[in-house]
């Protein structure tokens, strides 16, 4: 049989090939030294007949040991090289022990009873929180949550992502007519009276360019007199106009009941119900969102916007210091710290990792098991002989030790027990 190159092997495969030999060594001392026993005893029971039970004690431990040794050897190989029937056990029968491991590990341990047993029997969901709540266990999480999500960003097609952002938009927002929703929302701001303070935003506005910009009042009017009107006059109907602005604005600002705010006021509450109920409003809105979202602008939208996601997204997760990562890490340990401290919710998780693991074992044993099968299918008939003698063959040669001590002790009371009927 093929053996396994040293450097192959594990530092544990090495320590245990060490004590493999070491115990084959001891198992062979022990059948050569009833050997030397049997030879010394059989030459000179004539001359000392008691020498006769030792001889049957040495005869007995030989055939203990030379049976014990044909049965182990026999599980790995051929004993001397002979192909005698029903050895070399292991690597002729490899894949019948694959499947049957296989079907031992579906029926015997992946059955629903089973997990939920074990399952119920531990605090999942406390041991998660306790370990969750430590904040370097909360930051390693968070890191290799990140690292799998970048991963995943980059793995993504941006052309894809683009279609699903593009068709997204085009069912949601695009297609469904704006004007009733749109004319409802203003509705509510105008019969709230939330607009009040965009109105006195656009006021403050408007006076303060007013204060700052009296020269572009130069002209504005006189421009329009006659030529014959004098110099004079001109600027004081372009100052006048500029102070009558200046009033109205102030006049507007001061007076919450102001015409102009009661005129903005009815001009919304129009604007509101001729987009939920004028055909002509609500058509004019839907040929500009036409225009201004035709397909070509729509997909370049779309591309924009999942790039400009993504480059972001991709920043903050490779940033540890990133504002994403530490609110990452500050919810997995507050996370950590509900598991430890809320039975209720330790109850719920508990369950569902319960229910999730015995569904998906009742569902997927056979796939889970014939992993084993599969696997030791594409063994190496040699390298798994080896291997598993590796594994447990220092413990059978102690099973050729016991036979050999076993049948010595066999030999010598057979031999007693036939020397006191006959003698």
């Amino acid at each position: 049989m093929t053996r396994t190159p040293t450097a192959l092997l594990s530092p544990a495969d090495q320590e245990r090939r060490r004590g493999l030999r070491l115990m084959k060594g001891v198992a062979l001392g022990a059948l050569l030294f009833m050997a030397v026993l049997f030879v010394i005893a059989f030459a000179f029971q004539e001359q000392y007949p008691p020498l006769a039970y030792v001889r049957a004690f040495a005869e007995g431990g030989m055939v203990g040991a030379l049976a014990d040794w044909f049965a182990v050897t026999a599980l790995f190989r051929h004993p001397l090289g002979i192909p005698i029937p029903h050895t070399a056990i292991i690597p002729n029968r490899k894949d019948e022990i694959g499947r049957n491991l296989g079907e031992f590990v579906e029926t015997e341990f992946l059955r629903g009873d089973v997990v939920r047993t074990k399952l119920e029997e531990t605090a999942i969901a406390a041991k998660l929180g306790e370990w969750l709540s430590v904040p370097v266990h909360a930051e390693r999480v968070g890191a290799e949550g990140s690292l799998m999500a970048a991963g995943i960003l980059r793995a993504l097609s941006d052309d894809d992502v683009s279609d699903i952002i593009e068709d997204l938009a085009r069912k949601h927002l695009i297609n469904p007519e704006w004007g009733p929703p749109l004319g409802g929302w203003l509705g509510r701001i105008v019969e709230s009276g939330a607009h009040h303070g965009a109105v006195d935003l656009a006021i403050d506005s408007i006076a303060t360019w007013l204060s700052s910009n009296q020269a572009s009042f130069s002209g504005l009017v006189s421009r329009r007199l006659p030529a014959w009107v004098p110099s004079v006059a001109s600027r004081l109907v372009d100052d006048t106009v500029y102070n009558e602005a200046v009033k109205f604005v102030a006049a507007v600002k001061a007076d919450p009941r102001h015409p102009a705010r009661i005129a903005i006021d009815g001009y919304l509450a129009r604007l509101s119900d001729n987009l939920q109920h004028d055909p002509v409003t609500m058509a004019r809105l839907e040929e500009t969102k036409a225009t201004l979202f035709d397909s070509p602008r729509v997909r370049e939208l779309a591309a924009e916007a999942w790039n400009t996601a993504k480059a972001g997204l991709l920043d903050s997760l490779a940033d540890p210091g990133s504002g994403l990562r530490r609110r990452i890490a500050q919810a997995l340990a507050e996370i950590g710290t509900r598991l430890t401290t809320d039975a209720a919710l330790q109850r719920r998780v508990d369950g569902w990792v319960t229910d999730a693991a015995v569904f998906l074992v009742d569902r997927y044993r056979h796939d889970i098991a014939s992993i084993i099968t599969d696997t030791v299918e594409r063994w190496d008939a040699a390298e798994t002989t080896e291997k598993i003698e590796l594994m447990v063959g220092r413990d059978l040669q102690y099973i050729r030790l016991n036979g050999t001590v076993v049948g010595a002790l066999a030999g010598l009371v057979i031999f007693s027990i036939a020397h006191a009927l006959l003698g």
